[in-house]
């Protein structure tokens, strides 16, 4: 504003608003800058992060690996690598899954009735030969007395002639106090089924499955809950190449958990539809794998990993805010301050 002040005793008013007009493109694009993420320090390096939940003030975070990587925060923005869920998976997985090798994918945890359940895949690269399982624990803090993660067994299973793939497990709680369960990857698409919020496991064994969304390659969902629409998110593209990981997030909403989810445009996901929430930008390569921050407080924070382009692309852990505008989701930069 200073700089203006001045020029206006040199220059004459034609000059000065060709001037202005030269700077407002600049303007309107720093409003429209692409999203950038908030990058927390530490051992935030994970792939396929879990919903972030808290207990008391502490935060942690669950990922794929051998045995279930866990990850520790006291304050979103720094983060310590707690010991593995699992130092023997339980036997059942072998009969389902006879390949399994100890590297469980795609955790996704929720606190219901007392006790935290968290869910995870089973399975092998390329294969529909997968299974959904569940763990519970009374308390995620390590070094409590009563610490422990039991083996909740089998939620869902999918063969080679299965419809779906049952991977990338994503649980959500609606405010009725229904449990649902949304997975898949590939082949058609994501599914959804209902969840007895006192065992955490499906209804019945043969409870009705919801065809959600589908496309070339799809899978890392999440569903949310905003005013008076369910917001499913997606990932395109293909994960687990560094930085030549094409992974985006699409988004359709709907008003019932169960579908039919549609796009902005009107084109239902089970057709192909998605809106773009989030995708790549600088070094931030391949966001993917959404969860909206379970911290009883609403604050609006979502987890991604992406692909760090800084650490020969690496899979790091993401944190953004989510907005509202229209009746869609955006993508913000937060400050981890509030």
């Amino acid at each position: 504003m200073n700089f203006i002040v001045r020029l206006t005793t040199t220059v004459s008013a034609s000059a000065l608003t060709l001037l202005l007009a030269a700077m407002l493109p600049v303007t309107a694009q720093a409003a429209d800058a692409p999203f950038v993420p908030l990058a927390p320090a530490g051992q935030s390096f994970i792939h396929d992060p879990s919903t972030i939940i808290s207990e008391g003030n502490t935060y942690y975070i669950f990922g794929t690996g051998p045995g279930l990587r866990t990850k520790i925060s006291s304050d979103l923005a720094h983060w310590t690598n707690g010991d593995s869920v699992f130092h023997t998976f339980p036997a059942w997985i072998k009969t389902y899954v006879p390949a399994f090798r100890f590297n469980a994918w795609a955790p996704d945890i929720i606190h219901v009735n007392g006790k935290y359940l968290l869910y995870y895949a089973a399975s092998t690269w390329g294969k529909r030969v997968s299974a959904i399982g569940l763990a519970t624990s009374p308390t995620l803090d390590q070094s409590a007395t009563n610490y422990v993660w039991s083996d909740a067994g089998l939620v869902i299973t999918s063969t080679e002639q299965s419809a779906y793939n049952t991977i990338d497990p994503s649980v959500m709680r609606d405010r009725d106090g229904k449990l649902w369960l949304a997975f898949g990857s590939y082949w058609q698409g994501i599914f959804l089924t209902e969840l007895d919020p006192q065992t955490g496991l499906r209804v019945s064994t043969n409870s009705p499955l919801y065809h959600l969304a589908w496309n070339d390659s799809i899978e890392a969902s999440c569903i949310t809950r905003h005013d008076n629409y369910y917001y499913l998110f997606v990932n395109w593209g293909q994960c687990c190449k560094g930085t030549n990981s094409t992974y985006e997030v699409r988004v359709g909403r709907a008003t019932n958990v169960t579908g039919p989810y549609l796009d902005r445009d009107g084109k239902r996901l089970v057709d192909g539809g998605g809106s773009v929430f989030l995708k790549s930008n600088g070094r931030f390569i391949g966001p993917g794998h959404i969860g909206i921050l379970d911290d009883g407080k609403d604050s609006g924070w979502f987890s991604f990993h992406y692909y760090d382009a800084d650490t020969e692309g690496r899979s790091r852990l993401g944190l953004g805010k989510m907005d509202w505008s229209d009746g869609w989701p955006k993508a913000v930069t937060g400050d981890i301050k509030n």
